[in-house]
């Protein structure tokens, strides 16, 4: 693209700015003049709007009302305040079961076994074709899977689903087989391959999924390890915790995302450990901070932490979101859900970005 403008700012100048905006608000710009409509498909803006995001980290609350059978979600933005979605766009009632780099992995509640992989700013959405094999389930008749993955790759604009668990029929006991299933975008088609793995989830581990290095990490119910799928090669590895950390009653272990890493945040009565992976290859991990609890002892035993950055680490309880500001050290609430009388019935907090991608 042409860098020197026929404006009052160069063209340069202009994308800088227009990278900063929310992507409701820069497709609705489109129509100003010939330049802004050609953004979105320029490689150079994409690639520069998509750094940008990167750097302001947001939450997807989803709130779940039983009663009326319905769900809403709502926008966290540190930076612009609270924003609500809606997913009304893919005429179901589902719920998010992972969200990776601005894209979110949704499966039908009336319709087991059903998978849309949408943007919720761009409304752009994408029906997973119904895999031929069985539900993988751990749960028999539930039919979902054990974990439910999204990978994406926002610089080849590619994404994989992972859908894996154990398999086993009514009044029967697993027989230890791991099947997994993952559908790859730019073959639009599933593949399956069987290992043989004997690993419990809890709600809150299968939910905390992290891609990086083109792999999916998970925690499991015993948090002795994490257990690796790279979907480069379609193999399960287990990964070893820090070696110091401080096991134990009371202590809760959460898998994140720092800046590209992995990162394990320990929660005890008092404090929060946080561990970033520095050297991936050699398992080498590094305590980069730890954070007293003490401003919000009451919270303590139920909160964990959803998102986190160099400067923020981002925390739910079953009705708000916390922020804490690493370097002035401030804890400060950015969301409360409003229910006066009772408690939601279900609340789900996920990482979000906001970068442009296409997953049509």
């Amino acid at each position: 693209m042409d860098k020197r403008g026929d404006g009052i700012f160069p063209d340069e100048v202009v994308m800088q700015i227009l990278a900063r905006l929310p992507v409701k608000s820069l497709f609705r710009s489109k129509t100003v003049c010939k330049l802004w409509c050609r953004l979105s498909s320029d490689k150079y803006f994409v690639q520069l709007y998509n750094e940008v995001s990167r750097k302001n980290p947001m939450i997807l609350v989803e709130i779940s009302d039983t009663s009326e059978s319905k769900s809403s979600l709502i926008c966290v933005d540190s930076l612009r305040g609270v924003s609500e979605f809606s997913l009304s766009f893919l005429n179901d009632r589902v719920k998010v079961r992972a969200s990776c780099n601005g894209l979110l992995c949704c499966s039908s509640i009336p319709d087991k076994g059903v998978f849309y992989v949408c943007n919720p700013v761009t409304r752009e959405f994408r029906l997973l074709p119904r895999s031929r094999e069985r539900h993988v389930t751990r749960f028999y008749p539930d039919g979902e899977a054990t974990l439910v993955g999204l990978a994406c790759d926002s610089t080849c604009q590619r994404f994989n689903v992972v859908l894996a668990g154990c398999h086993r029929t009514f009044g029967h006991r697993p027989d230890g087989s791991f099947i997994c299933l993952v559908f790859d975008s730019e073959l639009s088609k599933w593949r399956k391959f069987v290992s043989f793995q004997d690993d419990h989830f809890t709600h809150m581990n299968k939910n905390q999924v992290v891609f990086v290095n083109n792999a999916l990490h998970w925690l499991t119910v015993s948090s002795t390890y994490i257990l690796v799928l790279d979907l480069s090669c379609d193999n399960w590895r287990k990964m070893p915790l820090p070696y110091d950390l401080v096991r134990g009653t009371g202590n809760r272990i959460y898998l994140l995302d720092f800046n590209g890493c992995l990162s394990i945040i320990q929660i005890s009565e008092a404090w929060m450990n946080i561990w970033v992976l520095k050297d991936y290859w050699n398992d080498e991990w590094c305590m980069v901070d730890k954070v007293s609890l003490r401003c919000i002892r009451g919270m303590v035993p139920g909160i964990f932490p959803i998102s986190q950055t160099g400067e923020y680490v981002f925390l739910a309880t079953h009705r708000q979101v916390l922020v804490y500001h690493r370097n002035s050290k401030v804890w400060k609430e950015i969301y409360s859900v409003k229910y006066s009388s009772s408690l939601p019935l279900w609340f789900s907090a996920h990482a979000y970005r906001s970068p442009m991608f296409s997953c049509s």
